[in-house]
């Protein structure tokens, strides 16, 4: 399984990965980009990848991973 992950300190609020995956990422209170279903990619978005690839800052990475460990490296 694969997570995203946004580094808000990175995000610059440009919404390509919303555009691309709006059932995975949206905007959290402060207009940064957030991931809202950490288990979205792959099953509610197939693109996450290309999402983190549009970032222009790198503020998205993909993890590999799962379970608790996922949902707390997502912020979840």
């Amino acid at each position: 399984m694969v997570i995203p992950v946004v580094d808000k300190e990175l995000c610059i609020s440009c919404g390509n990965c919303i555009d691309i995956c709006p059932d995975v990422f949206n905007w959290d209170a402060d207009d940064k980009a957030e991931v809202i279903d950490p288990n979205g990619c792959g099953t509610k978005c197939p693109d996450c990848q290309e999402a983190a690839d549009s970032c222009p800052t790198n503020a998205i990475v993909i993890q590999e991973g799962g379970g608790a460990e996922a949902s707390e490296a997502a912020g979840q």
